[in-house]
């Protein structure tokens, strides 16, 4: 009974998270596009409007077709310009037609995306200083590198970074390896991923380097909910299961760019602008394009 009532307490928990996700998307989706909503409202008012106007053509055009009298002489108007005036109600409900669709499935598409994203925003890691947080509540304080690989993938990411590390954390970049099964136990294997970039800090006892080493690399928890994220996304983008893969996140959380193998360190170093000097506001939101 006990094991039951935790079960329903996980499942109402992830549904609040989800809708709590959905509700976020679609904020985020009006304050991107904030007339899209106007014009998904004009365009089938538009289409009726049209439709109207056809359908009162019709008579006209069935009586100027059987040379009617009525058909010039008391409406005014010859078969042509009836046949003129229908073709153009037809054309505009064809044209606002597609306008609606095109508009609702471009809606539809930045509502997946922005899910996903509210989805990836919710996830957990552990901070430096043993503190949990979730990446939304990380938002505005860090641009978010996410590893995802084998071990000894993830262990030459990092080995890769290294050249990069002092002029990434000037661009307020933050590392999450995360070793993807199989293996022996993930905690653990997270755990030394996470520890073996830190140790460049022991010989070093000075303040900033232990603010540096914390602020450099995060540990995700919960792996199960990170594995099924990643699941996910790869099975969008027709990417197989055992492909190692990184994405790399903008200041409010959106998704920059991602990729198949090892992150462009060099490209985020050139594209990236500092968080702090008098660089700092003018180009926040000139994330590059990795």
């Amino acid at each position: 009974r006990h094991q039951v009532s935790s079960d329903f307490q996980n499942a109402c928990s992830l549904l609040t998270v989800e809708n709590n996700s959905s509700r976020e998307a679609r904020i985020r989706e009006e304050v991107i596009s904030p007339f899209r909503s106007l014009r998904l409202f004009l365009y089938p008012a538009l289409m009726a409007s049209a439709t109207i106007a056809a359908l009162t053509a019709l008579p006209r055009l069935i009586a100027a077709l059987a040379n009617s009298p009525n058909a010039t002489v008391e409406n005014n108007a010859s078969l042509g310009q009836v046949l003129e005036g229908l073709g153009i109600d037809v054309t505009a409900i064809v044209i606002f037609a597609l306008l609606y669709r095109s508009d609702t499935k471009a809606r539809d598409l930045q509502l997946a995306k922005l899910s996903r994203e509210e989805s990836l925003a919710s996830l957990r890691v552990e901070l430096g200083n043993k503190r949990v947080a979730t990446l939304e509540q990380m938002r505005g304080s860090a641009r978010f590198v996410i590893i995802a690989g084998p071990k000894s993938h993830v262990d030459q990411a990092l080995e890769l970074s290294l050249p990069f590390q002092e002029q990434l954390l000037e661009r307020g970049v933050t590392l999450v390896p995360f070793v993807t099964p199989p293996a022996a136990s993930t905690e653990e294997s997270q755990s030394s991923s996470f520890q073996a970039q830190k140790s460049q800090a022991k010989d070093d006892d000075s303040a900033a380097a232990a603010a540096a080493a914390r602020r450099w690399i995060v540990l995700p928890i919960y792996t199960s909910e990170w594995t099924k994220w990643l699941s996910e996304q790869k099975k969008i983008a027709n990417i197989p299961e055992d492909k190692p893969v990184y994405l790399s996140l903008r200041m409010d959380g959106r998704v920059r760019g991602s990729g198949v193998g090892f992150p462009p360190w060099s490209a985020l170093v050139a594209q990236l602008p500092p968080v702090s000097g008098m660089w700092r506001g003018a180009l926040d939101g000139m994330d590059g394009r990795v």
